[in-house]
C-alpha cells in the first residue's frame, strides 16, 4: 500500500478520489497526538536528529533563538504547527508563506565552510522525516506501536505538510516501506556530530533558563533542573537511533536504555486521563505568564507562584545555595524601574542567539519575533526586516572597533551608553505603524495586546487611554538604548 499523492489532495487536505477524511485538523493522526506528554520526548529526538544534519546544524547555530530563549521559540513553534496542521486551508497557506519567507533570510556556512540554505528542499525534507519518523518511534517506546494503516495515513498528512510548503512533497519517498529506506541511508551518511546537536543534547538542559512562570523561584528551578536536566539528555540520546550514536560517538548512561522506556511508558499512561485534562496550547501559555500579568489565568500564576516561593525558601534553609534572595516579581505597572549593566543588557535583549556576540543574526531574531507577534504579512514584515537591517548596519559602524564583522560585550560596553541613533528610531516608528493595525495614529488596547500580551497600563492624558507614536517611540528609545528595565518590553524581547 502507499499513501496518497500529493496531487490527490484538494484545498482543504480531503483525499479527494476515495472521500477519505481530511489530512488536516481535528481528524487526524497529527492533532490526535498534539496533547500527548510522549510529544515532548518526541520533539526533543525530532529536534536533534534535524540539529545532526550539516546544514540544519549550522543555521540553527547561527540564527536561532533556541538556546537563550528556548520558551519563546517552543510557542512559536507550537502556534505554527498548530496552523499548519489546522483545519483551515487559507490560514495554512498564509502560514507556510511566512515560514517560506523567514527561512529565505537564512543562509551562510558553517565553521568548515560548507554553504547551508534554509530553503534548500532536501532538507527542509529531513524536517519533516524526523517528526514523522519520531512520532512512530514515540509510539513503539511507549508500548503502543501504530499498526500499518495508521503510519501509512499519519505518512499521508506529513507529506502534505510538506507539499503546503515546497509545493509538493517529492523530496519523501511516496512508499512508506521506501521512506525507511530513505531515512536509513540518511542517518548512516549525512548526519553527524554537530555543534547544535550538542548543545541540545549537554548544555540546553543543563542550562536551560526558567519560563516567565518560574523566573521568581531561580533556587527551586535550578533543583529541579539539575535532577531532570541530565535525566531528559540520557533519555534523548538512549533513544537515537543506534548507527548515529555510533557515528557521532554519543556516550550511552548505564541503564539509560530502561529509563527512556520506562518515560515513554509513563507518558503514555495520559491516554487514560480524561479528555481535555492536558491541553498543550493552554501550558505552553501559562508557562508564558508572569506573577503580576492582568491575563484572566493571572490568579491561577500567583497562587502557584506564591506556592513556589514558599517551596524554595524552604529548600534554601535546609540547602542554603547562598547568593541573593530570589526577586519577587516585576510590578505591573509603568515603563521604566530601573537600570541595568551594558553586560546585562548585552546578554539578556541583544544577544538573542546566544553565542556571545551581536551580529545580524540577534537583530533579525528581533524582527522575527515582533513580525510573529503582531502576525504581519508583506510588506509590513520586509519594512521591519529593513529597518532593523539598518539599525545593524549603523551599530556595527559605531562598535565593531576590530573589525570582525560582529560586536563583542566588551565593544559594547566600552561605547556611549545612548545607542539612540536615526536607525533606532526608525525602528521604533516601523513597530508603531505595524502595531497600528487601523491607521489610527494611536495604539489602543486591543493593538497593545497584541505586540505586549498584556493590558495597557501606561496612564497618559490622552482620550481613552491610547498610547501615541511620540510616547511609544520614546519608551522604545529608552529601553533600547538606555538599558532600562522595562514592564512591556522585557517579556518582548528579553524573557527566554
Amino acid at each position: 500500500m502507499t499513501t496518497g499523492t500529493t496531487g490527490s489532495t484538494g484545498a482543504t487536505g480531503t483525499t479527494e478520489s476515495t472521500g477519505e477524511a481530511p489530512l488536516f485538523g481535528p481528524a487526524s493522526q497529527f492533532h490526535a497526538f498534539f496533547d500527548d506528554p510522549r510529544w515532548a520526548l518526541a520533539m526533543i529526538r525530532a529536534t536533534v536528529l534535524e540539529a545532526a544534519h550539516p546544514q540544519i546544524g549550522a543555521a540553527l547555530v547561527d540564527n536561532s533563538t533556541f538556546v537563550a530563549h528556548p520558551w519563546r521559540r517552543l510557542r512559536n513553534t507550537f502556534l505554527s504547527m498548530r496552523r499548519m496542521f489546522g483545519p483551515d486551508p487559507a490560514a495554512r497557506e498564509r502560514e507556510a508563506a511566512r515560514l517560506n519567507r523567514l527561512h529565505a533570510r537564512m543562509s551562510g556556512s558553517d565553521a568548515r565552510g560548507r554553504a547551508y540554505d534554509a530553503m534548500d528542499r532536501p532538507t527542509r525534507a529531513w524536517v519533516v522525516a524526523t517528526l514523522f519518523e519520531s512520532a512512530v518511534t514515540m509510539c513503539r517506546l511507549s508500548g503502543q506501536p501504530l499498526d500499518q494503516d495508521t503510519m501509512e495515513r499519519m505518512y499521508a498528512e506529513y507529506r502534505a505538510f510538506l507539499a503546503a510548503l515546497d509545493g509538493d512533497a517529492a523530496e519523501l519517498p511516496e512508499d512508506l516501506h521506501d521512506f525507511w529506506r530513505y531515512f536509513d541511508r540518511v542517518v548512516e551518511n549525512e548526519l553527524e556530530n554537530t555543534e547544535a546537536a550538542r548543545v541540545i543534547l549537554y548544555r540546553l538542559f543543563d542550562h536551560l533558563p526558567a519560563p516567565a512562570l518560574l523566573t521568581g523561584a531561580p533556587t527551586l528551578w535550578a533543583a529541579g533542573r539539575a535532577v531532570v536536566g541530565p535525566l531528559l539528555g540520557a533519555i534523548t540520546v538512549a533513544s537515537l537511533p543506534e548507527a548515529y550514536r555510533r557515528r557521532a560517538g554519543l556516550p550511552e548512561m548505564p541503564g539509560a536504555p530502561t529509563l527512556m522506556q520506562g518515560a515513554y511508558l509513563t507518558a503514555g499512561l495520559a491516554r487514560f486521563l480524561p479528555k481535555g485534562w492536558i491541553d498543550a496550547e493552554n501550558i505552553i501559555e501559562i508557562l508564558s505568564l508572569s506573577p503580576g500579568s492582568d491575563d484572566p489565568r493571572a490568579r491561577t500564576v500567583t497562587a502557584l507562584y506564591a506556592r513556589m516561593k514558599r517551596a524554595s525558601a524552604l529548600l534554601r534553609l535546609l540547602a542554603p545555595l547562598g547568593g541573593d534572595p530570589e526577586p519577587g516579581p516585576a510590578p505591573a505597572t509603568g515603563t521604566g524601574e530601573g537600570r541595568r549593566s551594558a553586560e546585562e543588557f548585552f546578554r539578556q535583549v541583544l544577544d538573542q542567539t546566544g553565542d556571545g556576540h551581536l551580529d545580524w543574526p540577534d537583530l533579525a531574531a528581533m524582527a522575527r519575533e515582533l513580525s510573529t507577534r503582531l502576525d504581519l504579512d508583506e510588506p509590513e514584515e520586509t519594512r521591519l526586516y529593513d529597518a532593523f537591517a539598518a539599525w545593524w548596519r549603523e551599530l556595527q559602524a559605531a562598535l565593531d572597533t576590530d573589525g570582525d564583522g560582529r560586536v563583542s560585550v566588551d565593544e559594547y560596553a566600552a561605547a556611549v551608553p545612548s545607542l539612540a541613533g536615526p536607525a533606532l528610531i526608525r525602528v521604533a516608528e516601523v513597530l508603531f505603524d505595524a502595531t497600528d493595525k487601523d491607521g489610527s495614529g494611536t495604539i489602543d488596547a486591543d493593538e497593545y495586546r497584541t505586540l505586549f500580551r498584556t493590558a495597557f497600563h501606561r496612564d497618559l492624558a490622552t482620550a481613552g487611554g491610547t498610547y501615541g507614536r511620540s510616547a511609544f517611540v520614546g519608551d522604545f528609545l529608552s529601553f533600547m538604548s538606555g538599558r532600562r528595565t522595562s514592564t512591556p518590553y522585557d517579556p518582548l524581547l528579553a524573557d527566554a
